[in-house]
């Protein structure tokens, strides 16, 4: 087991592990139980009751935080001709063809989401080898395979963020910063909540939301009173 630092140790002190907490109060002491000497950022952790070796039960998709994440991030745009010029008009941070995919492929990664019009995608899919393993590869169901690239990089810029089960069935995801209100806080989980309810399966059976954990970067894990996520769903 990792040692801990005698700073994280104290701030679990203020946790009760064996306590669940409303929204409101585990974001409050996630914010109080930061140790970082900087902002960091407010992660989340849903457990769902899905199997994700079934087709029908994988989730991933985006949505745009209400008040964004606290992060800037570099998009790099695949595209040519009009939708070029559409991209680094709406604030792209990169924007090209194969000059870029030769970048990437000599190992070059200083930006943060890749998008791609459809017809850049015979491109982009040589590159699967590298940008697979480091969750890169645009796809449609975020919004990140697109023509509307104006509306893609305005959403990536303006806080969007990405969600994806992972084999347990687990999704994180960021909320925010500590700096940012409890209140916006709260409204970014909320936004996120409501976007999982959206998202599942049909086929899923029994308790959808099976627990809920709020932490800061390097800081304890809250865990959430089921009764304040909807299992009605």
């Amino acid at each position: 087991m990792a040692k801990r630092s005698k700073k994280y140790l104290e701030a679990s002190k203020k946790v009760d592990s064996e306590a669940v907490y409303s929204i409101e109060d585990a974001i409050k002491l996630a914010q109080e139980t930061s140790t970082t000497n900087f902002d960091a950022s407010v992660d989340v952790a849903f457990r769902l009751g899905i199997d994700t070796r079934k087709n029908d039960q994988q989730i991933r998709g985006a949505i745009v935080l209400p008040n964004g994440t606290g992060k800037s991030q570099r998009v790099l745009v695949f595209a040519k001709g009009e939708k070029a010029k559409e991209a680094e008009a709406a604030g792209a941070d990169y924007v090209g063809e194969a000059d870029l995919a030769e970048k990437i492929n000599g190992g070059w990664f200083d930006f943060d989401v890749i998008v791609a019009t459809p017809d850049m995608m015979g491109e982009v899919g040589k590159l699967g080898r590298v940008l697979g393993p480091k969750g890169l590869m645009p796809n449609p169901k975020t919004g990140t395979v697109t023509m509307d690239v104006t509306k893609a990089v305005e959403e990536i810029k303006a806080g969007k963020v990405e969600y994806r089960a992972e084999k347990s069935g687990i999704v994180h995801s960021t909320i925010g910063k500590v700096s940012f209100g409890t209140d916006k806080l709260v409204e970014n989980f909320n936004a996120l909540h409501e976007a999982l309810v959206k998202a599942k399966p049909a086929t899923a059976k029994g308790v959808y939301f099976r627990s809920v954990a709020v932490s800061s970067t390097m800081g304890p894990g809250i865990k959430l009173d089921p009764s304040q996520v909807r299992t009605d769903v």
